[in-house]
Order: structure tokens, then C-alpha cells, then sequence
């Protein structure tokens, strides 16, 4: 896809052992992951930090990213999960009032390897048509050596890939905490909840900061658990609503144990919003099915269509599994329908306030289009309190 330098410092290598030499930058070493790319033009810092990108490596098919620097107000998780990312043009000095570090050293900082000098274009078609790939970054400063290439093939070659693997329980919080961080605005930063009005439990399978912010801006008391938190846990709390959180992997194992817990709640007919992961794995606990996608939906740009107004909404999206619309029992009215393959993004429940949707509302980064949905949450459970 590009010649390579005399001495290239870095290289991609697929599964099928095709080489993609480029420029390293940022961590030293080799890392292994599906090869998925995102379209989103800004926004870098929140994607690279988004739980729901563990096993993964981006590529960006916006060319001039990383310019604007980082800064610690635009993280979505204290330790990202993304296993690195591709790009097509190097990284300049930061240009952005917000920065205060280099892109490159925020990379150096988490031990994420980046990848410079890739014609992103064709690798995007690749994925497009061919779905996406296991594949190793490799960013050697001294040069790539022919070890460094045999190395990486033999990773990509026994790298699992994501289907089957359980991965929100390796991004999910170990205890339950309290969140009481509201949203954003210019000149003040994130405000501080201020006299909540309702109870909500957050189930973090990968949960975004930008969700519970979402949350708590609802007038919500938020306490987050973890994923392998019980129905019995859960229900201690005395909670008002419920709140299944996006995340990574392949809900069908991570639906092993938050299955039971999901099913548990809606047997307690308790209001229940679930997004991305929390919307196949409730999808799952009515008896859905969820399957495999080719190249998934991500970035901040995605028409959806809400059967119910009419209205197209543009989303921002993250994922490489999809709800079968097809399984859904008699009882979910399909609610939402993404615009570029028709696959379904939303449903709700008609007996019981249930609903989810496979898109971000909160965006972070994207349109702010959906944010409705946390107050339409709200509402549900006002009105089931009554």
C-alpha cells in the first residue's frame, strides 16, 4: 500500500501476512488486534479511550489527526483500551488553545502504538470489502528488522480474533463507586450534581465518563457496579431505573453471566435503558439472537431513522456486533434503523418500560442529536415511581 522507506520504523502486518510499511510513532513495540477503521473527524482522544475499542486497532480515515494535541478533560476511561491506532499523515505540533500535551507523548505515556505513512484509503476499502482483520503494529525507532516481521505474523496468525471473547470484563470497574460529575460546558469545565431526584444503577461493561455525565445531568444519583454484579446486587441498591452500559467484545460471552443478572431485573419490571453492548445483551435476555458484523458501524456520522417520529437522527457509533431483528420476541416493537445497512438500532419493550438503542446518545465525540433518550429515561422512571 505505500513503498517502503529505507529504513521503515514501522509496518502493519495482516493475517494473510501482507506487509504495510510506515513511520512509527508514539510506544515502542508490537501490538496485536482487528483492524477496524473510524470515520469520525474529530474527536481522537475520546475514541482512543472508549472501553468499547479494547482488541482493537483504528485506523482513521480523517488524515490530519492527533494536531490538536490532548488534554485530561477528553478522555472517556482512566485506562484506554484500544490497542493502538493507524494514520495516514505524521502528527504535527499541537495547534489548540485545550492542548497540554503532545498527541505522541500522550501514546508514549499509555504504551499505544501508532502507525504514520499508510495509504488509510485503500486499507479502509480492504476492511469495507473484506471485513475487518487480525492484524500487528509494529514501531521499532531503529528500524524494522526482518524479526520484527516474523514476529508479527506469528501473533496475527494465532490472535483469537473477537468473536467469542468476553472483553467487558477486563474494562469493567472491579467495585461499585458513586458518580456525581455532571456534563461539560465552555469556561467552567464538568459541574458537580447537585441534589439528585432519582436513583439510577449503572452496569459497566465499558461504560463511557460521558454516559454517566449524561446520566447525572438528568437529575440522576448514579451508582456504578460492575459487570458481574447479580440481579440480587443490583436490587439492594434500591434502585429507581437501571442502565446497561456500551462495551467491547462479543455479547454472546459476555452474556454468560450478565444474562441471568438482566433477566433477574426485568422480572422486577423496573425501567431499563441499555445502549451498544447493553442493547444486544438485553436483546439476548429476551432470546434474541446477536451476530458478527463485517466491518461494524463507527464513527460520528451515522443517519438512524426513529420508526416512531420519522425523524433521522445523526449518531455516533461503535460496533462490531449487531441484534438479528429478526429474533426479537413479539413483545419489542423495533424502534430505530440505521440508515446506511438497515440493520436494527433500537428497540422497546411493549409491556414493561424497557428500551435500548445501538448508537451512542452521548456522543463524545459527535451530534448531540440523541441526547433525548437520557431524558426520555428519565421520564420513565418519574413516571413509574407515581
Amino acid at each position: 500500500m505505500t513503498d517502503a522507506a529505507p529504513t521503515p520504523t514501522g509496518a502493519l502486518i495482516l493475517q494473510d501476512g501482507t506487509v504495510l510499511w510506515g513511520r512509527g510513532f508514539g510506544a515502542s513495540g508490537r501490538s496485536v488486534g482487528e483492524v477496524c477503521f473510524n470515520t469520525s473527524l474529530t474527536g481522537y482522544q475520546e475514541i482512543m479511550t472508549d472501553p468499547s475499542y479494547a482488541g482493537q486497532i483504528i485506523t482513521f480515515t480523517f488524515p490530519h489527526i492527533g494536531n490538536t494535541g490532548t488534554n485530561p478533560e477528553d478522555i472517556e476511561t482512566k485506562t484506554p483500551a484500544a490497542r493502538g491506532l493507524i494514520v495516514k499523515t505524521d502528527v504535527t505540533e499541537p495547534s489548540n488553545w485545550r492542548s497540554v500535551q503532545k498527541f505522541d507523548a500522550w501514546l508514549k505515556a499509555w504504551n499505544l502504538v501508532g502507525l504514520a505513512g499508510i495509504d488509510t484509503r485503500r486499507l479502509t476499502r480492504l476492511i469495507r470489502d473484506q471485513g475487518a482483520p487480525t492484524g500487528v503494529i509494529v514501531h521499532n525507532p531503529a528500524g524494522i528488522t526482518d524479526a520484527d516481521i516474523e514476529a508479527a505474523k506469528a501473533e496475527a496468525k494465532a490472535w483469537p480474533g473477537l468473536e467469542g471473547m468476553d472483553l467487558a470484563i477486563e474494562v469493567s470497574t472491579r467495585q461499585s463507586y458513586a458518580w456525581t460529575q455532571s456534563t461539560w460546558s465552555l469556561g467552567a469545565g464538568y459541574a458537580e450534581q447537585d441534589s439528585p431526584d432519582h436513583h439510577v444503577v449503572a452496569i459497566d461493561y465499558g461504560a463511557k465518563q460521558n454516559i454517566l455525565r449524561c446520566l447525572a445531568a438528568t437529575g440522576a444519583r448514579v451508582t456504578v457496579v460492575p459487570a458481574t454484579a447479580t440481579a440480587d446486587d443490583i436490587l439492594a441498591l434500591k434502585p429507581d431505573g437501571v442502565f446497561l452500559s456500551n462495551g467491547p467484545g462479543d455479547p454472546a460471552a459476555t452474556g454468560a453471566y450478565a444474562v441471568p443478572t438482566i433477566q433477574g431485573l426485568l422480572a422486577k419490571d423496573l425501567p431499563i435503558f441499555g445502549i451498544c453492548l447493553g442493547h444486544q445483551l438485553l436483546a439476548l435476555s429476551l432470546g434474541a439472537k446477536t451476530k458478527k458484523m463485517d466491518r461494524g458501524h463507527r464513527g460520528a456520522n451515522h443517519p438512524v431513522k426513529d420508526l416512531e417520529t420519522g425523524k433521522v437522527e445523526i449518531t455516533s457509533q461503535n460496533h462490531g456486533f449487531v441484534v438479528r431483528e429478526e429474533t426479537l420476541p413479539a413483545d419489542a416493537t423495533v424502534t430505530h434503523v440505521s440508515l446506511f445497512d438497515g440493520s436494527n438500532e433500537g428497540f422497546r419493550l411493549n409491556s414493561r418500560p424497557v428500551f435500548s438503542v445501538q448508537y451512542h446518545p452521548e456522543a463524545s465525540p459527535g451530534p448531540s442529536d440523541s441526547h433525548y433518550l437520557f431524558d426520555r429515561f428519565a421520564k420513565l422512571i418519574e413516571a413509574h415511581k407515581r
